[in-house]
């Protein structure tokens, strides 16, 4: 049904797992606890078993995707929030903006059903038909790497995902040949070179290099996802400038709606150096993140080796989604990296950014606990919190 929201029973589960995190009784920690030494390095969806990532495997000295798909969350039904709650909830003008504004995503390998995929979640939701371009690494529009049902899973949601906020945006995907950094990174040169000024990545890992010249072009805004595994930074989203996207639980009662952070989320301290334009006092290095959406149990589609609707996590979701408000926003060549969110004034923060007031962020130090690092609503650094960065879309105005 278009526009609905219908719930799982693992979707329900996830709930009540929020639910309690936000205010109730759990297993897991509230701030200011010591998390368990055997939990430190599973992040929470994974030990409750609540999920399994898209893209299983090791991201040294090569990157992964951050989708995760939710337990018993496939099938022929649809569940999950839609583009009507999420456009509802960021008081977004999806039907009236976006149009000629080119919003890229770059993934690795190749999804032969993309396109078809596309069509079908569009067709389900009543968005208009597709704008939607597909290029290899090199920028050929054939030749496309090798067919991989898990980075396939990240490349329908990222369009999707766009799709959402930005229905009338036109959409460019970029295959890289495969998941290794040197790849990714040259099929985030050829966005650029394609004419993109919006440029998305849903995935992260190490053995990247800000020096790369591969996220610096000028003109051009690059976000990234922070990760799924709670406190703690990864390429690319910890460059300076790139904007770090975390994650947020959306619930709704009745027709109001409230996010608390995804304590699944990555954000905090980096171990790259500190821009100027970042004032916070308690990290030394580049403090993440900037700014953030939903990360948790969104409607999805996929039959590229699945069997259709998924309801879906990750802070996969959240990058694509904020690309596509950039390109309502359409003012992506004035950005530089996540320097606008903290040098806006904060009248005007608090008129478009919501801010998040509840939750943290998992495997926090103990240095950090209970402070703005880890912990939102601490009101130590103005409505700033590591997990949530400056807040969620209240419209457009912020971007």
């Amino acid at each position: 049904m278009h526009g609905s929201l219908r719930l799982s029973a693992s979707l329900l589960l996830v709930l009540a797992f929020a639910a309690c995190n936000a205010g109730g009784t759990s297993s897991v920690p509230a701030p200011g606890q010591a998390t368990p030494q055997s939990a430190r390095s599973i992040p929470t969806w994974k030990a409750n078993h609540l999920a399994v990532a898209a893209c299983p495997g090791s991201r040294v000295n090569q990157m992964q995707c951050d989708a995760l798909i939710l337990a018993n969350g496939t099938g022929p039904d649809v569940g999950g929030w839609t583009p009507s709650d999420l456009q509802t909830r960021y008081n977004l003008p999806s039907s009236t903006k976006g149009s000629g504004t080119v919003v890229a995503i770059v993934d690795a390998f190749d999804n032969p059903k993309v396109a078809s995929d596309l069509a079908a979640y569009r067709a389900e939701f009543g968005l208009p038909a597709a704008k939607f371009y597909k290029y290899n690494q090199k920028g050929q529009q054939k030749n496309y790497p090798s067919g991989n049902k898990y980075w396939g899973v990240e490349i329908d949601l990222d369009v999707e995902m766009v799709s959402a906020a930005c229905p009338n945006c036109t959409i460019y995907l970029i295959e890289s040949k495969n998941s290794g950094t040197n790849s990714l990174y040259a099929a985030e040169e050829t966005a650029v070179r394609l004419g993109a000024h919006i440029v998305s990545n849903s995935w992260g890992g190490g053995g990247g290099s800000a020096s790369s010249g591969a996220f610096a072009a000028k003109g051009v805004t690059y976000l990234a996802s922070a990760g799924d595994s709670g406190y703690g930074m990864q390429d690319p989203a910890d460059y300076p400038t790139v904007v770090s996207v975390g994650g947020t639980v959306l619930q709704r009662a009745s027709s109001k709606y409230t996010e608390t952070v995804w304590q699944d989320s990555g954000g905090g301290c980096s171990l790259v150096e500190k821009p100027s334009w970042q004032g916070d006092p308690d990290c030394s290095e580049r403090t993440g993140n900037d700014v953030a959406a939903v990360a948790w149990a969104v409607a999805y589609y996929d039959t590229y080796g699945y069997r259709g609707w998924f309801t879906i996590g990750g802070t996969s979701i959240s990058s694509p989604l904020l690309a596509g408000v950039f390109g309502l926003a359409s003012n992506s060549t004035k950005q530089d990296g996540g320097k606008r969110f903290w040098t806006e004034p904060e009248k005007k923060r608090a008129k478009y950014l919501h801010e998040i007031t509840r939750g943290y962020l998992a495997h926090c130090p103990s240095q950090y606990l209970n402070t703005y690092i880890c912990s939102a609503g601490t009101n130590q650094f103005g409505t700033y919190s590591g997990p949530s960065g400056w807040g969620t879309p209240n419209g457009i105005g912020a971007f």
